[in-house]
């Protein structure tokens, strides 16, 4: 299996140790298990959380891992997720984990000025696919959006999701895109995320609003993710395209936890750090590991571009120490899912895209 390494510790060799989860349920509690370091750290807070945007794929087990940690660390304090909650199943599945929930929609500005004050807010709204011909509203919801939430919490701290799509393609051998590395961002969507960073950062500086921006690249868990799109070809007997022949992924837990304990260094300007695993991992290498374990053969078609959308989240590590999950772990999940039938959210990464056109 071909890898490419970043500086830092080889995670990826942690085989052997996996433990199979079997229902949706299982899974969700299992993303949502904060770290002891994040334990440790909410002990010191002083207020709740808000998640803005709790709706998405990350957002219900960022808040579920929330309220976990809160009760670990003998604190009351409440966590409110805030969403259109257009899946009401979700609602009352946070509202049982003993998360607070409020049905509103972002982009109306009086409903986000009726929303309780919150001294720790993370913003997770965002708008990425279907914005090829429906330029407007991606700009509204990733670069208009950002002003009404910002102007509104000028008394919070905050950690506001990005994209790793903000940067230029870069070689394999770099080992991606570091935070200084300045952002080049290719097609609409990438610009429009580039635009909600500028709108937070210019709040911050205006009002001394301590930011965190986090650049992912990319979450993986059992219903979504890189290795699940690849799992999934590789299962139907389809060929896997190598053109974007390198990848970054982490385990949704793993970030989610990043993303909460990213409020401890909130600053104004914001602090800027990328988000993702420390392999830059090789599709083709991935992809005949993901065969093994499936019991599938696996083709290929294309040959690896000399360039890819590649993190380098050295800075991240510095700060937080190493995921708690390893990419062999997740490669055994992931195919054992898949093998069974296990339910997934029928929403592909389109990691493979290379002309910026979501």
């Amino acid at each position: 299996m071909e890898f490419y390494y970043k500086k830092g510790r080889n995670t990826q060799m942690k085989a052997g140790v996996n433990k199979s989860i079997h229902s949706v349920s299982e899974l969700e509690e299992a993303l949502s298990v904060p770290s002891p370091e994040l334990v440790e750290e909410v002990s010191s807070w002083d207020d709740g959380l808000m998640v803005l945007g709790a709706g998405g794929k990350m957002g219900p087990t960022l808040c579920r891992m929330a309220a976990n940690a809160f009760r670990e660390a003998g604190k009351s304090h409440t966590v409110t997720a805030v969403s259109r909650f257009s899946n009401p199943k979700e609602k009352e599945k946070l509202e049982a984990a003993g998360v607070r929930t409020i049905s509103a929609d972002l982009m109306d500005r009086q409903a986000v000025e009726a929303l309780p004050d919150c001294k720790n807010i993370v913003f997770a709204a965002g708008r990425k696919f279907g914005s090829t011909g429906a330029e407007s509203l991606t700009w509204a919801m990733n670069a208009y959006l950002p002003g009404i939430v910002a102007s509104r919490f000028t008394n919070s701290r905050m950690a506001v999701f990005s994209s790793g799509n903000v940067y230029p393609f870069l070689p394999p051998v770099t080992g991606g895109c570091t935070e200084e590395t300045p952002p080049n961002p290719l097609g609409e969507y990438a610009q429009s995320v580039l635009g909600r960073e500028r709108i937070f950062e210019y709040f911050s500086h205006t009002y001394d609003v301590p930011m965190t921006i986090v650049r992912l690249c990319y979450a993986v868990e059992l219903r979504y993710g890189v290795l699940v799109d690849l799992a999934q070809t590789i299962h139907a007997g389809q060929p896997v395209d190598l053109t974007m022949g390198a990848v970054n992924v982490i385990w949704q837990r793993d970030a989610n936890d990043y993303v909460l304990r990213s409020l401890s260094i909130a600053d104004s300007p914001p602090t800027y750090f990328n988000l993702t695993g420390p392999e830059t991992v090789s599709v083709r290498g991935v992809s005949q590991k993901l065969a093994q374990a499936l019991g599938k053969d696996v083709e290929f078609v294309g040959e690896e571009a000399t360039a890819a959308l590649l993190v380098d989240a050295s800075q991240c590590f510095r700060q937080f120490g190493y995921p708690k999950t390893s990419l062999a772990e997740m490669i055994e999940r992931v195919a054992d899912w898949v093998k069974r039938g296990g339910e997934t959210h029928g929403k592909p990464t389109g990691f493979q895209t290379r002309d910026g056109k979501f």
